[in-house]
């Protein structure tokens, strides 16, 4: 089992990655539970769908030096990686975006049923992000 959690999570960073977003969403159920960093938790696909639409606007990323693991039943898997990144349109609350880049460490945590991504917790300081975009 862990063999394939471990490839189901490295398959939805490269699809993240390629913008392949018909992919990225077949991996995930239709419920999923979506935990934004130091925000709220959303459910469901559509959900999911409207925050990547607003992450897509205002961010240009791409995780990379992703390390993942799992648990010995593939129920739980987690992720290591590095953010690289360049604010496009400034985001709600956030300070104004003039295309500043930024590379930022971040961690994730899923819940895997049925072979496919229940949940997903996001973590990254955001006080190190607003400092490398000039806030």
């Amino acid at each position: 089992m862990t063999a394939e959690t471990t490839k189901l999570i490295e398959h939805y960073y490269a699809a993240f990655n390629a913008g392949d977003w018909q992919g990225f969403f077949s991996l995930l159920t239709d419920d999923v539970a979506h935990d934004i960093n130091q925000g709220i938790r959303e459910s469901g696909k559509a959900a999911f769908r409207a925050f990547i639409e607003r992450m897509n606007r205002c961010y240009r990323e791409q995780i990379v030096d992703i390390t993942v693991m799992a648990n010995a039943d593939g129920t739980r898997a987690a992720a290591e990686y590095t953010v690289l990144g360049t604010y496009l349109e400034t985001d709600d609350g956030l300070p104004d975006a003039k295309g500043q880049t930024y590379k930022l460490p971040g961690g994730a945590f899923f819940d895997i049923v049925d072979g496919k991504v229940a949940r997903i917790t996001n973590y990254y300081n955001l006080e190190d992000w607003l400092k490398q975009v000039g806030a």
